[in-house]
């Protein structure tokens, strides 16, 4: 019998990877919205994580009648009044723009806009919420953090977003120079997960995705 399939409601391919390696180890067939080309681009027109990752799970269980698995990530920087928040992924926006801004639009923002504030007051956090909608309308919520601060300048080649501003005292290393393995173990993503993990590996013993699949 196939793995049943669960649906991460994104296109990025970075989240996509790093969603993929934190679940590996549950039996599992996982598609992401690149295998439904045909769906439409979800909004993200909440005011907090919870109700955007709520939304996406909920509308792409629907459209697809399958199991979703969607997060609302973002970063909160104390000294910016929890900004960027919800609107980390579109930050540097320009309506005038016929792009939507680049990570290193976002964080070269960011950075922008603390200058001259001092070290000591560069706290920041990332903050992830996971939805996860199935068809019949139950729906599981987990939320994870992680605590750091924000870099003066960027370093590091790994991960994506926000991750080569993003400092980790205990590491002495951004988020982007830790690795994956690392940022794993760490992140607002995977300790939301970890979390979550237990509420799929409980469904997957239930048989509670034994619907249709994809």
């Amino acid at each position: 019998m196939a793995a049943p399939a669960v649906v991460i409601a994104t296109r990025n391919p970075g989240k996509v990877r790093e969603l993929a390696e934190l679940l590996a180890d549950l039996p599992l067939r996982l598609l992401s919205l690149a295998d439904f080309p045909e769906l439409p681009e979800i909004p993200e027109e909440g005011e907090t994580f919870l109700a955007n990752a709520v939304a996406k799970a909920r509308q792409v269980a629907a459209l697809t009648r399958l199991p979703a698995l969607a997060d609302d990530s973002g970063l909160e920087v104390a000294a910016l009044g929890g900004r960027p928040g919800v609107h980390s992924a579109r930050y540097a926006a320009d309506r005038t723009a016929p792009l939507p801004p680049t990570d290193e639009d976002n964080w070269r923002k960011l950075l922008q806009e603390l200058t001259g504030v001092p070290e000591g007051a560069r706290q920041a956090r990332f903050v992830c919420v996971i939805a996860l909608a199935l068809p019949d309308g139950r729906l599981f919520t987990a939320r994870g953090e992680c605590s750091g601060t924000i870099a003066s300048e960027p370093r590091g080649h790994h991960g994506f977003g926000y991750d080569p501003v993003f400092w980790l005292p205990e590491y002495g290393a951004t988020m982007a120079e830790v690795g994956l393995e690392v940022k794993n173990r760490l992140s607002h993503r995977a300790r939301a997960l970890a979390e979550m993990k237990e509420v799929l590996r409980r469904l997957v013993a239930e048989g509670a995705f034994s619907g249709p699949s994809a």
